[in-house]
């Protein structure tokens, strides 16, 4: 018989992220968000490939992303709501994350589960801080997935790109519970 954990359980059943324009400071220091993101890392990693790594985005350096992300934007011709939802989630930003997945070569790690890792350490992320009675959202928006904006912004080479950005800090409200999904429409039992 199985050995259950009443807190872990809880948790899960009642998790909900929380958005990143509601987060505030203070956020945590470097020594608790290194075990946040320790604790991120203890998600299912196929061949031990570790096929991601982490840039931290204190707060000096959103109004650079976001300057850039205004930039790209204007380049891209994208239009003004776009280029505003781009840019604001730096400029109302005060610590984030960037997980970035790495590809590995790898003869028998096929490169969509070194993807699914990189996005299990996404949500490992947001849980760990929101276990630890943070507010945690997972973004990513046009500008993670714009190779030139992610080229300049994070250096990222060819064999990288950003999984999510990990919004951290103190939450200001608590959103209201959202519709969740009919599990019984979306599974089959064989």
């Amino acid at each position: 018989m199985p050995t259950p954990n009443p807190d872990a359980y809880a948790f899960l059943r009642t998790r909900r992220s929380r958005p990143a324009k509601t987060l505030t400071t203070p956020v945590p220091d470097r020594d608790t968000l290194m075990a946040l993101l320790t604790l991120a890392s203890r998600t299912p990693d196929h061949g031990k490939l570790e096929p991601w790594r982490f840039i931290v985005i204190e707060h000096h350096a959103m109004g650079a992303l976001a300057d850039l992300a205004a930039s790209r934007a204007q380049a891209l011709g994208l239009d003004p709501e776009q280029a505003t939802k781009g840019r604001t989630q730096f400029d109302q930003g005060h610590l984030a994350v960037a997980v970035i997945e790495v590809q590995k070569p790898s003869p028998k790690i096929p490169a969509i589960e070194q993807t699914y890792a990189a996005g299990c350490v996404c949500l490992s992320l947001v849980n760990a801080a929101l276990a630890a009675g943070w507010g945690a959202n997972w973004l990513s928006g046009w500008p993670s997935h714009d190779r030139e904006f992610v080229r300049q912004a994070f250096v990222l080479t060819d064999a990288e790109r950003v999984a999510g950005i990990i919004h951290i800090g103190t939450e200001t409200s608590t959103p209201p519970e959202r519709p969740r999904p009919d599990i019984e429409a979306l599974t089959t039992w064989l």
